[in-house]
């Protein structure tokens, strides 16, 4: 029997890997138990069965039918000793674990346990080591350029610079990528330093060109100029940094700089919802398919990953190492089109 969770924060795509999996098993004569709410439903011992009947059409769907929650058992629980009761009663012989860099990082916690356990990296952020590209990152893009082209008009309408601040955390994929899609004329990341000086120097002058609007895109988790270096994040349940709203600390400063009237969007969750894009369906369908296939194996330990055009294996310790930071050559290319 697999059994098969969603885990963090929701993202397009999470429904076709789900589908996937479902399939695959019944194809091999196994069945798959679905797990209510990430880690809480394995410590709570919530689950479902899934057929083929109950992921029929699932993969344009966004969200997931599976649930998710932040609960974790080492921060809430006592690690494999919390979930082992539910395993051993569904008699569940491999965990699929769909999620991001703190999903994983657990699931490898209890892989050393003895956990036969296989992940599928998903998060919009994009930031997953050891392999080119997550599913959901690409939706998000898409949401992200789409948002930029209508605030364009109205910046352009009222001569006004506009902030638009996307997620990403601490990496600036997103929005480079959001950025050079979108045709934004100055991007700010996380990987590289930046002047509100220089920043405001390319407005003024894109200004004096007659181009009476700019169109800046933030990351949420730049860092904050000197004026705002005092601010304090808050932190959630698990010791990050609680992002977003940069943006409008930057807002009034960058105002002050240029004299021109700037405004703010945070996009903010309404990057991970809704309709996957066709590019991350598919992606997600053939990490689901991996998965199950690796589970069926009795394959414990890795993450489906994405190396080139190919599915593979890679060790979750290597998926776990450290966050995939913005690639420099995408930045480089973002900025060819500042000011």
């Amino acid at each position: 029997m697999i059994g098969i969770m969603t885990a963090g924060g929701d993202c397009p795509g999470l429904n076709a890997v789900i589908r996937a999996v479902v399939r695959v098993a019944e194809q091999r004569g196994s069945g798959c138990v679905g797990i209510q709410n990430g880690w809480q439903g394995l410590m709570q011992n919530d689950t479902r069965p899934l057929t083929r009947d109950d992921v029929s059409g699932i993969g344009r769907l966004g969200g997931t039918i599976l649930g998710t929650s932040r609960m974790d058992p080492y921060v809430h629980g006592d690690g494999y000793a919390s979930i082992r009761t539910t395993m051993a009663q569904h008699e569940i012989s491999s965990l699929i674990v769909i999620g991001g860099d703190g999903t994983l990082r657990t699931a490898l916690a209890l892989s050393e346990e003895g956990l036969k356990v296989v992940g599928v990296p998903k998060t919009i952020d994009n930031d997953i080591a050891a392999t080119d590209v997550t599913f959901g990152f690409h939706t998000a893009v898409q949401v992200a350029s789409d948002a930029i082209d209508r605030l364009t008009t109205t910046a352009e309408s009222h001569n006004r610079v506009i902030l638009v601040e996307v997620m990403g955390r601490t990496a600036g994929w997103l929005a480079a990528y959001a950025g050079i899609a979108g045709g934004a004329d100055v991007v700010l990341v996380p990987e590289v330093a930046y002047d509100l000086e220089d920043v405001s120097a390319l407005i003024r002058a894109r200004h004096a060109r007659g181009r009476r609007y700019s169109i800046v895109v933030v990351a949420e988790g730049v860092a904050p100029p000197p004026e705002l270096a005092h601010q304090q994040l808050a932190k959630d349940a698990f010791g990050f940094d609680r992002l977003g709203g940069i943006a409008y600390g930057l807002a009034p400063l960058i105002e002050e700089r240029t004299g021109f009237e700037t405004r703010v969007t945070v996009l903010g969750h309404i990057q991970r919802g809704g309709t996957p894009t066709a590019f991350d369906r598919v992606l997600a369908s053939r990490l689901g398919v991996a998965a199950a296939e690796l589970a069926l194996s009795g394959t414990t330990g890795v993450m489906t990953a994405v190396r080139g055009e190919a599915i593979v294996p890679v060790p979750l310790v290597d998926a776990c190492a450290e966050i995939r930071r913005l690639d420099p050559e995408v930045y480089r290319v973002a900025e060819t089109f500042f000011g």
